[in-house]
């Protein structure tokens, strides 16, 4: 290869870490700088009082691709930690008592949805058999492609693809020309409220995501999902990188077109190559001066932005009954809440929530005898935030989940911790609080994804939820791949 690169990456979010670790395994000399006081951006981690909280990301979907990646360094899951399939992956609550546990088992499943309503059983089978082709087809095809120009996508076998995979169909279509069932198009509609958009107006192609879900099943990293970076801490550092923390970057200095300098508080450092992996609309608006900018700020004014969150960390300080590991509360109205959210954002009237009880699975989340609960509802990004509204929603949900599972506990609670709009913009930067990034529409999938290359600054490079391949822990992991792929390819071909 050509001689090693001095590359500073901004952020130890997973596609940071991601792209430090195969960077410096390719040869380079890489300096990751990290904001705040604990690399792995929203999953980190906060304890208190023998409780351990995962701070962000609690679903564990695509194991291949973490498996994946730590084969790239001779490594396997097994390594870093014990990986526990969940069987039933979670548990939904509906309306008038009903509820659904989902089965890891396939035949279960099938038999699940048959009983629902007749005939769905094989619709199923066909469903995730399309679903598995699109999940394969995405995973080969399309999620490793830096989607930086339309020329990527003129190949005629994969235009013949594109319109296999449904990309021009709504999933909600999709859904429902198979299933009336209102308990069985919410279960397959569900992984789309967290994608950033209404199942209508979501791409037919995110049916992957049930394959992902229903087929490849829904895992634990025994020790909570702060494992997960600590491994790729610990994969990047045995390459050479390193990981300074408590340096918020503060400028990125241009000069001839290119990143030389890049200032933090106290401390200044030169670069060959930058990698961004902080938030894209924080580094382009405030980080470089107006002319170095790829887009405006009208251009993200546009986007359409993946929800917000209100959070919860509790600690309760007895066992919890009637709940699984994952717990989806369905028991309002999910066409108000994701139009509360999309359409005219406000708090929802009537939220549907998730309750994750992470001691149920890991007993070193809580001490004996207690219990690790944390709560989200997705929200509106970029509308008010402040504690009395936390608090009135907190009571909401709590109130609900003590009616549904025939237990008091908001009495037994001796830890309590928000989180909402507010911190997401202090803490990372998020543009408007968002918690997940960009919204996975048609108009916003792609190359129609914020570019991974700088138009303006010939040796900066973005990665993360804000461009391809999109939002969640594992197309982050591959956004940081293909940026390290792309930079190793442009020094290559002394671009860089």
């Amino acid at each position: 290869m050509n001689s090693p690169r001095k590359i500073v990456v901004i952020g130890s979010g997973f596609a940071g870490l991601s792209a430090a670790a195969l960077l410096a395994q390719s040869g380079h000399h890489v300096t990751v700088l990290e904001k705040n006081s604990q690399p792995g951006g929203r999953a980190g981690i906060w304890e208190k009082d023998g409780f351990t909280f995962d701070m962000g990301p609690s679903w564990y979907w695509m194991p291949e691709v973490f498996e994946n990646f730590y084969k790239l360094f001779g490594k396997t899951t097994s390594d870093f930690y014990e990986l526990k399939r969940l069987d039933p992956g979670y548990r939904i609550f509906y309306k008038n008592e009903e509820q659904i546990d989902v089965p890891a088992s396939l035949e279960e499943l099938v038999n699940l949805f048959e009983q629902k309503e007749k005939g769905s059983g094989a619709k199923l089978k066909k469903f995730l058999a399309e679903a598995r082709y699109k999940y394969e087809t995405a995973m080969s095809d399309y999620v490793f492609r830096i989607s930086d120009s339309v020329t990527e996508y003129l190949d005629l076998k994969l235009l013949i693809k594109s319109f296999q995979m449904q990309i021009f169909q709504s999933l909600r279509s999709e859904v429902r020309s198979k299933f009336s069932n209102p308990s069985l198009v919410s279960l397959l509609e569900f992984p789309v409220l967290f994608l950033g958009s209404t199942p209508d107006k979501t791409p037919a192609m995110y049916s992957m995501m049930n394959y992902a879900d229903l087929v490849l099943g829904t895992w634990y990293p025994m020790g909570g999902m702060n494992q997960i970076v600590k491994a790729m801490v610990k994969l990047a550092e045995s390459n050479g990188v390193k990981i300074l923390l408590n340096k918020e970057v503060t400028k990125i200095e241009i000069r001839n077109k290119k990143a030389k300098r890049i200032y933090t508080t106290g401390e200044v450092f030169d670069a060959d190559i930058v990698v961004a992996g902080s938030d894209y609309h924080h580094t382009e608006q405030f980080l470089l001066s107006e002319a170095h900018r790829t887009y405006d700020n009208t251009y993200w004014q546009k986007r359409t932005m993946s929800p917000s969150s209100l959070l919860f960390y509790i600690g309760v300080n007895k066992c919890l009954t009637g709940l699984l590991h994952h717990n989806l509360f369905f028991d309002a109205d999910f066409e108000q809440h994701a139009n509360e959210i999309y359409d005219t954002p406000q708090w929802p009237t009537n939220p549907l929530f998730y309750a994750c009880l992470t001691s149920k699975t890991d007993p070193t989340a809580a001490p004996e005898g207690m219990e690790n609960l944390f709560l989200l509802m997705p929200l509106a990004p970029g509308i008010e935030d402040n504690e009395q509204l936390r608090q009135k929603y907190f009571s909401m949900m709590v109130e609900r989940m003590e009616k549904r599972i025939g237990q008091k506990f908001r009495a037994n609670i001796i830890v309590n911790r928000s989180y909402c709009i507010k911190d997401f913009e202090k803490d990372y930067n998020s543009f408007k609080g968002n918690a997940y990034g960009l919204a996975n529409t048609l108009k916003q999938t792609a190359i129609l994804k914020p570019k991974m290359i700088s138009t303006k600054v010939n040796n900066l490079f973005y990665t993360g939820q804000l461009t391809v391949p999109g939002p969640g822990v594992p197309p982050s992991i591959i956004s940081g791949q293909i940026v390290a792929k792309e930079v190793n390819k442009q020094i290559e071909k002394q671009l860089i």
